[in-house]
């Protein structure tokens, strides 16, 4: 989930955005990221750059800019992102949707996936609670029958940061104090006093990667049974989340299912897509 961070307190030496700096900033983000800015969080932009545009000895956003678009090897941009977005997510957020998966969605698939190629796309998996809960899901309801399956899951996100501490799969105690005794017992190992690692059983089912949901195509050779792109659209304005609904939709297998947050909802005269409870859709 991409959340907006709070305001950091100016430094002597910040620099200072312009109005029109800050509106071909906002530009910029839309385009490439599908992030939303309106035009009382030029403040806060300013907050989350300053010093840093001060450390690298620039003197303008725009002059930063021009160094984020020049930098080939993304680092830039990956910071820059880093620094305007603060991810935020934890363990069995929204519980029904993992219910709903348990209950429904992996007895429908288990019976009519042929191939037994089961194919889950956790987008913007943040630090990576969301696919390693559903790993422990599936692992836990086919058992020994989950000999032959793959059922391994990919897991996104556009910060690098946030997929390293994901890689990692490190939690304290606090972090995972929401799921099940028995799979602390089963699917954690103590890591020092005071944090868990998750097994390597589980870390090996999910593939984490870097994608933009912005991108014009997702580089996948075959269609997803399960999408799970939560709290991200409320980030977008209505034309963005329309579009990137309806590019979802297209790599959605036939009877497979979209999850979003609790807060978004799709148009149900403009999707495609099938309402089937709060913030769960399906492609008929």
């Amino acid at each position: 989930m991409i959340r907006l961070p709070l305001l950091l307190k100016a430094g002597k030496n910040m620099v200072r955005i312009t109005e029109q700096e800050f509106r071909q900033f906002a530009d910029y983000i839309k385009s490439n990221y599908g992030i939303y800015f309106k035009d009382e969080k030029k403040t806060l932009i300013e907050g989350r750059l300053g010093n840093l545009m001060s450390s690298l000895n620039f003197k303008s956003l725009t002059e930063y800019m021009h160094y984020v678009k020049s930098d080939k090897t993304g680092q830039a941009a990956s910071v820059m992102l880093n620094k305007i977005t603060t991810n935020h997510t934890f363990f069995m957020r929204e519980p029904a949707h993992f219910q709903y998966f348990k209950d429904m969605v992996l007895p429908y698939l288990s019976k009519t996936v042929r191939d037994k190629d089961l194919r889950i796309w956790s987008a913007a998996c943040s630090s990576g609670e969301e696919p390693y809960t559903l790993a422990m899901i599936i692992d836990e309801f086919f058992g020994p029958a989950k000999i032959g399956w793959d059922t391994k899951i990919l897991a996104t996100d556009i910060s690098q940061a946030v997929l390293s501490v994901a890689k990692a799969g490190i939690y304290s105690r606090e972090r995972i104090k929401d799921l099940p005794e028995s799979w602390i017992r089963r699917y954690f190992k103590n890591h020092d006093s005071k944090n868990y690692i998750i097994s390597e059983k589980i870390r090996n089912e999910v593939i984490f990667s870097s994608i933009n949901l912005m991108d014009h195509t997702f580089p996948f050779r075959r269609k997803m049974h399960v999408i799970f792109c939560r709290n991200v659209m409320i980030y977008f304005d209505n034309e963005t989340k329309e579009r990137l609904a309806e590019r979802l939709y297209d790599i959605t297998e036939p009877g497979g299912f979209l999850f979003i947050g609790h807060s978004e909802s799709l148009n149900r005269d403009r999707t495609r897509y099938k309402y089937v409870m709060p913030a769960v859709y399906r492609k008929e």
